[in-house]
């Protein structure tokens, strides 16, 4: 007997391009028919009108931070809600917690909403290992010991390794290139948030481009939007699909809205960025604390950076045109959402980026077709973090699954209520477990903790 029936639905066949009728049996966190099954399930989803993917992977996002928070799964329950299958925390440079600890809590609470990969923060190693600030730049000596901080985090578990130059200025190019190189044996993945946006966005796209041509590892660019959708996007595609053929392990994600979101006390916000930003007509929302939902003025901003540097401010710098620009591109990229809270609150992409790509992108748009955005949300980035078996929907292969509504499926979360649940998902599928069904969450610990190396 099958775990799950999926019967009446189209499926994606990737290899043909093309969407297919046919059911799909599930058993021992497995596919393991397709096409028309006539054996009986403990479960049977009916998928008539709908559509079956491969579960997406979210490529860039935030973890949550257990020991702040509590041992509880808010975004990854977000995360599980929209289709999100299999997520890459530990981004930005910055790990939340160790790779121990993250791991530990997912056994010890017998699974996650989804299931975890992590990267090994280098801004995080610097400064607990190696005692180094922001702006400090490392000796050979700190280097040395920041990296044998990240090969521990990676024999403990992750993937890879992630770096935040904008939050850590003293982070010169030499040493990310050491640092990689240190772990490059290992056959890695390294995810780098850039050095500057706007009009430093070139600059710091081209700094990456050498660092991924130097180093030869697979290497991720990540939230382009954020970085380039200022102006810069047509200029910043050109350069990067022409780097991406000569090197094809270099590539990049990007998250469908026009504001960007981060800590107020971060580095990325040194100078009189209040004025700097005023000055490119985009407003800064703060977006978790006491003021959440307020629009800042001079005073404010500065109040709220000085008393509390953690919270999550948003930042409406970028072109609709250029957002779409950078998830359209058939040449490369993935969408990742690049997704963190603070205390529950923060940014909507969180809760609705893939439910965003799917309605505003491919529906009511037309920048990209369903396949394609299936693609840039499901396979490739499976297949970019070495996940194999999650790359197709044919027998052996794992059962991470997302069968949605085409017509119905929308993200609600906004600016103003960045908790609404996306609609339109009638299952979830995880290792062979129903997670969601009917857009509501029966199942949340289906997940498991993942090292792709």
């Amino acid at each position: 007997m099958l775990d799950i029936l999926i019967k009446n639905g189209q499926y994606v066949d990737f290899d043909g391009g093309r969407l297919v009728y046919g059911d799909i049996g599930v058993r021992g966190g497995k596919i393991v028919s397709v096409g028309e099954v006539g054996e009986d399930a403990k479960t049977t989803v009916d998928a008539v009108g709908k559509l079956v993917a491969c579960g997406f992977v979210d490529i860039h996002m935030h973890e949550e931070q257990f020991a702040f928070e509590g041992e509880e799964y808010d975004i990854a329950l977000r995360m599980l809600r929209m289709g999100v299958t299999t997520a890459v925390g530990g981004n930005c440079g910055s790990q939340l917690q160790s790779v121990a600890d993250f791991r530990a809590a997912i056994e010890r609470l017998g699974g996650a909403p989804c299931n975890y990969l992590l990267l090994a923060g280098y801004n995080s190693a610097r400064r607990i290992a190696a005692n180094l600030g922001a702006y400090e730049r490392a000796d050979d000596e700190q280097i040395d010991i920041a990296a044998a901080h990240v090969a521990g985090e990676i024999e403990a578990g992750a993937s890879g390794i992630s770096f935040g130059v904008e939050y850590d200025p003293g982070i010169t190019e030499e040493e990310i290139v050491r640092a990689i190189n240190a772990q490059k044996h290992r056959g890695i993945f390294a995810a780098m948030h850039y050095r500057g946006d706007g009009e430093e966005a070139i600059d710091s796209i081209r700094e990456m481009i050498r660092i991924a041509r130097a180093t030869g590892t697979r290497f991720q660019i990540s939230h382009l939007s954020s970085c380039s959708a200022m102006g810069q996007m047509e200029e910043a595609l050109k350069l990067i699909n022409k780097a991406v053929e000569e090197n094809p392990q270099l590539d990049y994600d990007t998250y469908p809205y026009n504001a960007f979101c981060t800590f107020i006390g971060t580095a990325s916000f040194d100078g009189d960025s209040f004025e700097h930003w005023q000055a490119q007509n985009a407003g800064i929302m703060i977006a978790s604390g006491e003021h959440a939902g307020k629009f800042c003025d001079k005073a404010l901003f500065e109040r709220v950076r000085e008393e509390n540097p953690f919270t999550l401010v948003v930042v409406f710098a970028m072109r609709e045109n250029e957002i779409a620009m950078a998830v359209a591109n058939p040449d490369c990229g993935m969408i990742g959402s690049d997704g963190v809270l603070m205390q529950g609150l923060g940014h909507p992409r969180a809760t609705g980026t893939f439910a965003r790509v799917l309605a505003k992108y491919v529906r009511d748009e037309g920048a990209l077709s369903l396949v394609c955005a299936l693609r840039k949300m499901s396979v490739t980035p499976a297949a970019r973090l070495g996940l194999a078996n999650k790359t197709r929907i044919a027998p052996g292969y794992d059962a991470d699954l997302v069968v949605f509504d085409p017509y119905a499926v929308q993200d609600r979360a906004t600016f103003e209520e960045p908790n609404l649940p996306p609609c339109g998902y009638k299952a979830v599928v995880v290792n062979g477990r129903l997670a969601v069904m009917d857009d509501a969450v029966v199942d949340a610990r289906a997940g498991r903790f993942i090292q792709s190396l």
